[in-house]
């Protein structure tokens, strides 16, 4: 699966089949669905799910919150727009 297909992927009612935690949850917040996508990664451990989670609390407003998981996953807090974050994350983890 591509980034194209997965962004199709968002015209229907269920994410794509085999594709991994990670995007499953970016799949569910772009469909709207915070609540959704932050439990698939909220005691997930790793840096990964770190990543994911401080991306949710960007979205979410929390900014304090966010910069906390940003420090789990090792890095900062990006300067690019939040769509733009998540286009760089489905890319990251479709590879």
């Amino acid at each position: 699966m591509d980034f194209i297909e997965f962004k199709q992927s968002l015209q229907g009612t269920h994410p794509p089949a085999n594709i991994s935690v990670f995007l499953e949850s970016l799949w569910y917040d772009k469909k709207g669905n915070w609540k959704k996508a932050h439990d698939l990664v909220d005691s997930l451990p790793g840096t990964e799910a770190a990543r994911v989670h401080a991306y949710l609390h960007r979205v979410e407003g929390d900014e304090g919150n966010a910069a906390y998981w940003y420090r789990r996953a090792g890095e900062s807090r990006p300067s690019y727009g939040q769509d733009q974050e998540w286009e760089r994350l489905v890319n990251q983890f479709l590879t």
